[in-house]
């Protein structure tokens, strides 16, 4: 189950296709969805998760919180609404494209990925750029 939270005036347009996408990329992987949630934030919310929970006292555009290390996923995820519009600003690309990046960017953290180091960082940026076309292809 793939669910929408949100705590801002933003909402998704296609709900049914992201869920799809979400869930293709999941199974890609060899894991299954059990329950994920997304809540779409504010920077304000963000930044207070960030400290209570990673005692980072930093602005970030998604946090990701498992709650199993199983190969069904348990989570939530957080996006700030407004960190997404300013990085589609900055890097001049379509805001539904930086959000889908920054979806996917979550789940891959939860099927097993990092991006601690630079060349991980790199192997990141490559699986985001590969999920983010399944959509294109799917829809």
């Amino acid at each position: 189950m793939i669910e929408f939270c949100y705590e801002t005036p933003f909402s998704l347009k296609n709900e049914e296709e992201v869920r799809s996408w979400i869930n293709t990329v999941v199974e890609g992987e060899n894991k299954t969805v059990h329950e994920l949630v997304y809540v779409f934030c504010d920077d304000e919310r963000l930044l207070e998760l960030n400290r209570e929970y990673l005692d980072h006292d930093t602005y970030t555009d998604i946090l990701t919180f498992p709650y199993s290390e199983s190969d069904g996923i348990q989570a939530d995820i957080f996006i700030s609404i407004p960190r997404v519009l300013e990085n589609a600003k900055r890097y001049n690309i379509v805001v539904e494209e930086e959000l889908r990046r920054v979806m996917i960017h979550g789940v891959l953290h939860l099927v097993g990925y990092n991006d601690h180091s630079e060349d991980e960082k790199i192997k990141m940026r490559e699986l985001e750029e590969s999920k983010l076309k399944m959509f294109h292809v799917e829809q």
